[in-house]
């Protein structure tokens, strides 16, 4: 279930984005219609199509017609230095300043880094049916 901040579309594009980074939805494969995520996310129908549009103007997916979504040849690439570009601007540098502030070196931050643990998430399988 989507339960992060901001917009449930929102979150929803940034879910099947991972799931592209990550690898789970290779390029020219199929992703779930807007249906699935709908009921998998148990979200309004507009509201998936509202987050899937948006990776559709990022050309991260595109559609083919009676088919479903499909995801763009360059896709990863295109998501991933997106993300890296934002991770540094609004994670990072903020981060950095805090341990600044606190006097913890780059070192010591190094190690909080490498002891803490890795979230994952979850996302719908893909069925059989129709993928528009």
């Amino acid at each position: 279930m989507l339960s992060g901040d901001g917009p449930i579309f929102l979150q929803l594009a940034e879910r099947v984005a991972e799931d592209i980074i990550n690898g789970t939805y290779a390029e020219e494969t199929a992703v779930p219609s807007t249906n699935e995520y709908a009921a998998f996310y148990q979200i309004s129908p507009i509201t998936a199509a509202k987050g899937i549009g948006i990776l559709v103007e990022q050309e991260a997916l595109y559609k083919k017609r009676g088919i479903g979504m499909f995801v763009s040849p360059g896709a990863r690439g295109r998501l991933l230095a997106a993300r890296k570009a934002a991770f540094r601007e609004q994670r990072l540098a903020p981060l950095l300043h805090e341990a600044e502030l606190l006097g913890i070196d780059r070192h010591e931050l190094a190690g909080m880094i490498a002891t803490t643990p890795p979230t994952t998430t979850t996302t719908p399988p893909l069925t059989d049916k129709d993928h528009s």
